[in-house]
């Protein structure tokens, strides 16, 4: 530090104001039009045609080049790992989207293969989705409820749930919202709106899973206390739940509830071993599956369901469903819950996919995410699939375990479609209990994310606004008007951002052509008879008051004040003027005895009037639009203000650090006239200093001396 202080170095050149920059840079007015833009973009050649196959279909360009000598063992190990994994999780998120557990399975199958030809992220893992189930599971749940299919019971002489008429069209509900997701996607990416998915912040991400996971594991409770709440919609309805569920307590299954608790336990210490033995093991221990397994034998050997009441998944059909289309008579009242879904599955395999690609080094493209995700669950739909995106925990094992390609995910989707062909049925005596017990398990690490609270209050308070809020909306209004609301709630927070900046007084750095606030430094010094201020927000209409506000309050000018006196004067002199001349009028009609003799004037005051400006006022203002990206009318209508204003009262205006876009949008507002030219603007803000000083040098050196007559 002190050598580079040593240091010297200087810059010399004369001061450059815009007009002389635009001169010396030759500056170039063509422009693009939106016709030829538009015959460029459908322009073909042989080039463009491939380079949009090799985009469209990302799998041709990488599976020739594949190297199975350095990634075939890899994406083994890893595809099989995974591949285990979806099993238990796709028969646990089933539950979440209140459909039968094989529909998880499904979900575990075609989207993968799908995203495998389609997808451009190496190692995110497709298939179910905590939050994306439980957002499926309230919309089948509100247009299916048990209420629409109970029927009367001889044996008991009471109502009951016809359980295969509800999951039926439960399934059929599911799958309509996961293809219109889809579609929703794919038209999303054709018009390259990839970019939606930076609304969606991290904080806001983050504290939306969290608050959609607090819906996941509310919504699992039943199934760990053997209890049937009546199902609740709209906001506030998790509260109800709540509510009921304690009411219900009572009733609690004393056989479902132990074998929660003993899942539970032993998927903690399970998970807690795997940790432990890491480093050790060169594949991580399945314990998810061990769970089902033990879970299964056991439920089976001891009869859990006759003997003890253990609710447990029933009969599993082997085989794949043939192809039905979607439902199209609940479209409407599934448009808004589907877009919702298809937001938030992209968001999440997005924001995974960038992650691995930066640690890697290879590139995401968002608008081709956004087409794999819509045909993953469009043509999944089809096929009676709920809605998919990429889950942390599978994809964390399958980097980890050595995948290097999708040629991973899509072994792991062989290894479903054994396990529904020939060995689902095995799974018919598992307790419903252990499938909630590992989702309350998988969850752990959204529950973490509560400690994202004290980081951000100290990184970032507005930050933490936006995550509290979102949680917080979450939880009120349910997972799809939660994100609704959560993103207004963040857009508002820029809005008002723009509306509360920064504004500063910049001084010099002693001996240097770099200026800072002087609020924040005690070195720096104001420039004498030179203020520069600047706003730390673009200037656009929601603050263009509040700017000529902070510029008055900074400066200490009172410009309404000091207009207003100056108008006063000058319409007092006139009115003397007037009277004199009328006077004078008389006298003139009169004798001319009385009349002076020229040179000679009666009872005429003459006072003497310095041409100097007020002293305690600043000679020039100069306004640094650094931070502004933009303006609108109303910014350049500000700005055209100021310099009137100023200029009436003797003080000069000019902008510095005007970026090329807010130029043109002071040409094209018609800022620059007669008068005021582009010699106003200055690249820096020291040009603009040195202007102003010399033009004050040459001020001082040429006083005129003025006579007001009264």
């Amino acid at each position: 530090m002190a050598e580079r202080r040593r240091t010297g170095c200087g810059v010399i050149r004369r001061i450059l104001d815009e007009e002389a920059v635009e001169e010396m840079a030759e500056k170039s007015d063509s422009k693009t039009s939106l016709c030829q833009k538009l015959q460029n973009s459908l322009r073909c050649s042989s080039h463009r045609m491939k380079s949009c196959l090799l985009s469209s279909f990302p799998v041709i360009s990488w599976l020739p080049r594949y190297s199975p000598r350095e990634n075939a063992l890899g994406d083994l190990i890893s595809g099989i790992s995974v591949g285990i994994m979806q099993l238990p999780q796709g028969m646990a998120y089933a539950l979440l989207a209140a459909v039968p557990p094989v529909f998880g399975l499904f979900s575990s199958f075609y989207p993968v293969l799908i995203y495998f030809i389609f997808g451009t992220s190496k190692h995110i893992s497709i298939g179910t989705y905590a939050v994306l189930s439980v957002m499926i599971g309230g919309v089948t749940e509100r247009l299916a409820p048990d209420s629409d299919f109970m029927k009367w019971d001889n044996e008991t002489n009471s109502s009951v749930v016809d359980i295969i008429s509800r999951d039926e069209e439960r399934v059929r509900v599911a799958a309509a919202v996961t293809f219109m997701s889809g579609v929703f996607q794919i038209l999303l990416g054709l018009v390259h709106f990839g970019f939606v998915v930076t609304y969606l912040s991290e904080p806001l991400v983050r504290g939306y899973t969290t608050g959609a996971a607090i819906h996941v594991i509310v919504s699992q409770l039943k199934y760990t206390f053997g209890v049937s709440p009546v199902r609740h919609s709209g906001p506030l309805s998790l509260i109800y739940t709540v509510v009921e569920i304690f009411c219900l307590i009572q009733y609690t299954s004393i056989g479902t509830l132990v074998v929660s608790i003993v899942a539970i336990v032993g998927l903690v210490l399970a998970k807690e071993l795997n940790s432990y033995l890491s480093k050790k093991l060169p594949v991580p221990i399945p314990v998810e599956l061990l769970a089902i397994i033990i879970a299964t034998v056991v439920s089976w050997q001891m009869n859990l369901d006759e003997k003890y009441g253990v609710d447990v998944v029933g009969v599993i059909p082997s085989g794949l469903r043939p192809p039905a289309l979607p439902d199209t008579s609940v479209f409407a009242q599934v448009i808004g819950d589907a877009f919702a879904v298809a937001v938030v599955g992209y968001g999440i395999a997005i924001s995974l996919g960038r992650i691995f690609a930066i640690k890697y080094g290879y590139k995401v493209d968002s608008n081709q995410e956004l087409i794999a995700l819509g045909l993953s669950n469009s043509i999944g739909g089809v096929f009676q699939c709920f809605a998919i995106s990429c889950s942390m925990s599978r994809s964390m094992v399958q980097e980890s375990t050595g995948g290097k390609t999708q040629v991973a995910g899509a072994i792991s989707a062989v290894v479903i479609l054994f396990i529904t062909l020939w060995i689902g049925t095995l799974f018919e005596d598992l307790p419903k209990a252990v499938l909630a017990a590992i989702i309350f398990v998988n969850l752990h690490g959204m529950m973490k994310q509560f400690m994202d609270i004290p980081a951000l209050w100290r990184s970032n308070k507005v930050d933490m606004m936006i995550w509290l809020a979102t949680f917080t909306l979450t939880l009120l209004l349910n997972p799809d008007l939660g994100l609704a609301a959560a993103i207004g709630f963040s857009m508002l927070t820029v809005i008002f951002r723009t509306q509360l900046p920064k504004y500063s007084l910049l001084g010099q750095v002693p001996g240097t052509e770099i200026y800072r606030p002087v609020e924040d430094y005690r070195q720096v010094r104001l420039v004498p008879g030179v203020l520069i201020f600047r706003s730390s927000a673009t200037l656009y209409f929601a603050n263009a008051e509040m700017y000529q506000d902070a510029l008055g309050e900074k400066s200490g000018i009172d410009i309404t004040k000091i207009l207003s006196a100056k108008k006063k004067l000058e319409a007092k002199r006139k009115l003397h003027e007037k009277k004199e001349a009328k006077k004078a009028a008389k006298e003139n009609t009169g004798t001319t005895e009385g009349v002076p003799k020229a040179g000679q004037q009666n009872d005429v005051a003459w006072i003497k009037v310095d041409a100097e400006p007020d002293p305690s006022l600043p000679r020039a203002i100069i306004l640094d639009l650094s931070p502004v990206n933009f303006l609108d009318t109303m910014g350049v209508k500000t700005i055209r203000n100021i310099l009137k204003d100023f200029g009436e009262i003797g003080i000069e205006v000019v902008l510095a650090c005007c970026q090329t876009g807010v130029v043109d949008n002071l040409q094209a507002g018609g800022f620059f006239n007669d008068k005021v030219t582009k010699s106003c603007l200055f690249s820096t803000v020291h040009d603009a200093v040195l202007h102003c000083q010399t033009a004050r040098t040459h001020t001082s050196n040429e006083k005129e001396v003025t006579w007001t007559h009264f």
